[in-house]
């Protein structure tokens, strides 16, 4: 992994990253994992980006964060960050210190017009996260086989204007790592874009967490795009919402677009959607039932319910 992606991974704010870990950060502080405490003494530091235990001394930055919950090394670390945050990182590094080639769509179109779907990824899809397969002929989800054989899920992300600017690829290896992988030069910003070509005046805009949870909203009728990660809104998602938030009010005090949002019952997803309610004011905020963790999970249960099964 390069300095540069490191950088990225140090970056992450650390809050977010203590409430990905399992903490619970109330007022910038938490109950310290390294000790056995019981009054809060672990302190972060917005503006530093870091953390310190005034009681057992430990200090540092996301990637030892990490770490010292979860017990891994240097290595393992920045690559569950890298993976739980979704950060694209350097997968290759040739000897010869070559500037990084640019994303080059044709590689991928083709396979994206015949999409295949592997009966891992159909089992991922249709039965465990119960997604009408209509929206995965929208969003062109497709699949693949490595040389180990391991299956991957590949989702393409469009701009607005329908053109090719990343790919995402997610392992369906049960506990296979890592868990994403991006081709060199991806640019996997704000995902569904083209779906705001059909947005009708007046008609609700959903904005969810990661791609699954777009597949659900998509999958239960309402328009959706989706944020890479909680932890990751980008200045140029930023940019693009502001001009999508424009846009809804250009023509009266009363937005053409509403703005819906089922933020994840944990504190990344609260700060997410606080986030981008500073972009889109008139963004609704809508409470998940207790003990569902996110829309793609509650939207699952309630078509197994309806289909008489099981919930998975």
């Amino acid at each position: 992994m390069e300095k540069h992606d490191i950088q990225k991974l140090r970056d992450l704010p650390i809050e977010g990253v203590a409430g990905r870990l399992g903490l619970s950060v109330k007022g910038h502080k938490a109950l310290c994992p390294f000790h056995d405490d019981h009054h809060a003494s672990l302190s972060f530091s917005v503006r530093r980006n870091a953390y310190r235990c005034f009681v057992c001394g430990a200090r540092g930055d996301t990637i030892s964060l990490a770490m010292g919950v979860l017990q891994k090394d240097f290595r393992e670390a920045c690559r569950w960050l890298a993976d739980e945050h979704q950060v694209i990182t350097t997968e290759y590094q040739p000897r010869e210190q070559k500037p990084p080639r640019p994303f080059d769509p044709t590689r991928y179109e083709r396979y994206l017009e015949h999409p295949w779907l592997s009966d891992e990824a159909r089992q991922f899809l249709f039965s465990e996260r119960r997604i009408d397969a209509r929206v995965a002929t929208w969003c062109r989800l497709t699949s693949w086989r490595d040389r180990e054989g391991t299956p991957w899920l590949q989702i393409p992300y469009y701009d607005r204007q329908l053109r090719l600017t990343g790919i995402q690829n997610r392992n369906l290896k049960k506990g296979g790592q890592p868990r994403f992988r991006f081709p060199q030069g991806s640019a996997c910003g704000i995902y569904n874009l083209p779906v705001l070509n059909r947005l009708k005046p007046g008609e609700p805009l959903f904005i969810t967490e990661g791609c699954t949870d777009c597949w659900a909203m998509l999958s239960a009728g309402h328009k959706a795009i989706a944020i890479p990660s909680a932890t990751l809104l980008s200045p140029a998602d930023r940019q693009v919402l502001a001009e999508l938030n424009s846009q809804a009010t250009a023509h009266g005090a009363q937005p053409s677009t509403t703005f819906h949002m089922y933020p994840d019952r944990d504190e990344p997803g609260e700060r997410l959607f606080l986030e981008l309610k500073e972009v889109l004011p008139s963004l609704v905020h809508h409470q998940l039932p207790p003990g569902v963790k996110d829309f793609g999970e509650y939207y699952a249960a309630a078509t197994a319910r309806q289909d008489g099964e099981r919930p998975p």
